[in-house]
């Protein structure tokens, strides 16, 4: 093996039960490189790094280690070997402060005691580099779910391994602290650490890694150096067909649904002034703006989320807009958040439980609550969406980031929504379960409902969307339909507020 490679697996394989999760994988990485492992769910890659983690063993195969075969039979061997992992769950103890998570039985002690001091200044440096600014005293569950990611990081860091994996490190940062961790990652592969990179945001993989791994039913299909690699192809051996059969084709509208509208005019709240528009069922309307925007508060406004100071918007109800979101639940209005695991689920609740919580908090009549009925339009909306789940009663966090999401959507379809809200719905989930929502928004169309739908993925956009409207600094700044729907025209539009030249001249 290479010299410069720090890592070789060859051939490696695991079943759990009738499952294969790994069959024949291979992975080389080199040393000092961010090398990016990417896939759809069930791909084998999170089996793959519990494998070089130490969590579970393979059935056959090898792990090759600066060229040497080597045993990694628990995460203790892995860590002797340098081998540190963060994953995406976290695994902090809330009620401990900050040092104590970051030193969990390995506390410097002085005199025989555990010194606070020594734990400070061993940390201080490494956290003023995450731009993690806390005190590091306080209870770990204080902070947001951003800043305790951080310190998981923080904490896989300062065992200084050799081989970092990081499996969705950022799925709960927003965009700055994304930039700071890459920042730190970058100055982490200046110093010599090599890292494996687990995620399903392609573009921050093209971003931050030297080199892909793509996964697919337990295999490697292809790898390359990332500058060879353009994100179709990487699409491409996820799923094993082009990037263009990810979006469904458009649906009629059932002939036994009566049209339905929204009318927005002079909207003003938040960020936003003077937004006007209509959006009708059986077409999906894009929102497209940078972040910061405005529209996110357009989605919040629409829902009762945020007040609107002025403006006059009429429903397919004929109402205004709702006072609250309950309201807003009542009248058949859905809102589907960016952020699910914050806004959309009860992680520590069980699926049931969840797909049944609009329905019976904003929509059920009577005084009574029914176990059997929420058993039952959880069945229902488990077979419809095909959510993977052991059993109704699992945990929302134990399932995977696209399972989660199609929860979040199934317990407002238990309440036949007119309106669908949709803030970034494919946000974290792999390619595969992208087309199972794709599938799901052009059905939510067809049978009637008005679709708003918000993306930062401008493919997302111009794939799926009949309409889109562009907001620039809280403005209304174009509308594009048709053969204008175009991936440069939309860029050029949400990046400067104004039509690029080409698209100008066909208009005049």
């Amino acid at each position: 093996m290479p010299e410069s490679s720090i890592l070789a697996v060859r051939n490696l394989a695991k079943r759990y039960g009738g499952v294969t999760a790994l069959q024949g994988m291979n992975l080389r990485v080199e040393r000092g490189a961010i090398h990016a492992v990417v896939g759809e769910n069930g791909a084998g890659k999170s089996t793959l790094m519990k494998a070089l983690a130490g969590v579970v063993r393979p059935d056959s195969g090898t792990i090759e280690i600066d060229g040497e075969e080597v045993a990694i039979d628990s995460p203790g061997a892995a860590r002797n070997l340098g081998i540190g992992i963060v994953y995406q769950e976290l695994s902090l103890f809330p009620q401990r402060s900050v040092l104590a998570n970051l030193f969990v039985n390995r506390e410097p002690a002085r005199f025989g005691l555990v010194s606070r001091q020594a734990m400070e200044e061993r940390s201080r440096d490494l956290l003023d580099r995450l731009g993690l600014r806390v005190d590091v005293r306080e209870p770990v569950g204080l902070l947001s779910i951003g800043e305790q990611q951080l310190v998981e990081l923080c904490r896989v860091l300062l065992e200084e391994p050799r081989l970092l994996i990081l499996d969705e490190p950022n799925s709960a940062l927003n965009k700055g602290e994304t930039e700071r961790l890459f920042e730190v990652l970058r100055q982490l592969r200046a110093r010599g650490i090599t890292m494996l990179y687990v995620s399903h945001r392609l573009e921050e993989v093209f971003a931050i890694s030297d080199a892909v791994t793509v996964t697919r039913n337990g295999r490697d299909v292809l790898t390359k150096d990332r500058s060879a690699l353009t994100i179709p192809e990487v699409i491409e051996g996820m799923i094993g067909q082009r990037r263009e059969a990810l979006f469904p084709p458009r649906i009629e509208q059932r002939a036994d649904r009566a049209p339905a509208e929204i009318v927005v005019k002079g909207l003003n709240g938040g960020k936003l002034r003077d937004i006007s528009f209509t959006a009708r069922s059986g077409e999906i309307v894009g929102l497209a703006g940078l972040e910061g925007s405005g529209v996110s508060n357009l989605l919040e406004l629409l829902f009762g989320a945020l007040k609107a100071p002025s403006g006059e918007v009429v429903y397919p109800d004929a109402r205004g807009l709702p006072r609250n979101p309950t309201e807003a639940a009542r009248r058949g209005v859905c809102l589907v958040p960016a952020d699910r695991r914050r806004q959309g689920l009860m992680l520590e609740k069980s699926v049931l439980f969840n797909l049944g919580a609009v329905m019976v908090g904003a929509r059920q009549s009577g005084p009574f609550y029914s176990v059997r009925g929420a058993r039952e339009r959880a069945m229902r909306q488990i077979s419809r969406l095909f959510i993977k789940a052991r059993s109704p009663d699992s945990l929302a966090r134990e399932l995977s980031g696209g399972n989660q999401q199609k929860v979040v959507i199934g317990k407002w379809l238990e309440t036949a929504p007119r309106v669908f809200l949709l803030d970034d719905p494919t946000r974290g989930v792999d390619v595969g379960a992208k087309r199972e929502v794709y599938d799901l928004i052009r059905q939510m169309s067809a049978d009637g409902g008005i679709v708003l739908f918000c993306s930062t993925e401008l493919p997302e956009l111009v794939g799926l969307c009949d309409r889109i409207l562009v907001i620039y600094q809280g403005r209304m700044v174009g509308e594009l339909s048709g053969r204008e729907i175009e991936s440069g025209t939309v860029l050029h539009l949400i990046n400067t507020g104004e039509a690029p030249r080409s698209a100008k001249s066909e208009h005049d």
